[in-house]
């Protein structure tokens, strides 16, 4: 099949690698536009254009996928079908319509479940033990098109978001590879199902802020679940501390209070207390926790507010 696909981050490129080893031919890629980077505000162009620069492969970069030259373009490319991973836009019906077999998304999770744009990170925070990803045709309601096929992933108890994903991305585009081959095979999708319907919306920085009083098992999963991005992160003296990685522990403190040993740091929450395993203090480098509370110089009787 003549295949275009969209998609912006890293997390994309597994599943570009994987398409442009198969049978299938990548005529194009559609990619949010450059955006800018760092104190210069430098126009970067996306990790999915930057990859198809290298090999010569035509970029579609639109403001808006709805825009009529980028729909011209798109379909004088003619594609059999377009494969989407992160592609960070929603696409209206006309643009759908263009390719013969439709936009096929590779969605990180186990659909109904964590439909949205942070199922990773919500699932993690959830203490989810197994997730997955799923592909399926997009529609015009959010991540609820029939499915071709889904893989399974553990979750493992350290496991970040950042990590998980990065599994996901891999295994991901296997799959994905495995649903374009059946559908230019003739094979057809089916329905979701309609029992376990979740959603995960994408995390803003209140919604990492970290709750003393909450139970040390959630804290730990909230921390894995905003790592890397945006962070967990609670103030000492008025400024922002971020927290990385951290595990419950049975020991019990008051809330938010910071009992820093030779070998560990522990705070106190609603239930036991959190391990601090990898925090990092403003304007500073990540480091493990124990190392911070040897270098803080804690007097005692501190705590996180």
């Amino acid at each position: 099949m003549r295949l275009v696909f969209a998609g912006t981050p890293v997390t994309a490129l597994p599943s570009l690698d994987a398409i442009s080893a198969s049978v299938h031919e990548l005529v194009g890629v559609v990619t949010r536009p450059a955006s800018p980077q760092g104190r210069s505000a430098r126009l970067v162009p996306s990790p999915v254009a930057q990859w198809a620069q290298e090999r010569g492969v035509e970029v579609l970069a639109p403001e808006h996928p709805k825009d009529r030259d980028f729909r011209d373009r798109l379909a004088a490319l003619a594609p059999d079908c377009c494969p989407v991973v992160a592609y960070g836009a929603l696409l209206p019906q006309r643009t759908l319509d263009i390719p013969v077999h439709g936009w096929v998304n590779l969605h990180f999770s186990l659909l109904p479940a964590y439909r949205g744009a942070a199922p990773v990170q919500r699932a993690v925070m959830d203490g989810v033990h197994v997730t997955g990803a799923t592909t399926f045709r997009i529609v015009r309601e959010l991540d609820a098109g029939p499915m071709y096929g889904s893989i399974t992933e553990p979750v493992a108890p350290l496991d970040t978001a950042g990590e998980l994903l990065d599994r996901l991305a891999i295994r991901g585009a296997e799959l994905l590879v495995e649903t374009l081959d059946r559908i230019a095979a003739g094979v057809e999708p089916t329905p979701q199902p309609v029992e376990g319907l979740s959603y995960a919306a994408k995390l803003e920085l209140g919604d990492v802020r970290i709750d003393w009083t909450r139970p040390a098992r959630e804290l730990a999963d909230l921390v894995r679940g905003a790592n890397p991005e945006p962070g967990a992160w609670t103030t000492i003296g008025g400024e922002r501390f971020r927290v990385l990685l951290a595990e419950a522990c049975d020991e019990a403190l008051p809330h938010g209070a910071i009992d820093a040993r030779r070998r560990e740091v522990l705070v106190g929450t609603g239930s036991a207390s959190l391990r601090l395993l990898t925090v990092q203090p403003v304007g500073r480098k990540a480091m493990a926790g124990a190392d911070w509370g040897r270098g803080a110089r804690l007097s005692g009787g501190e705590a996180f507010e």
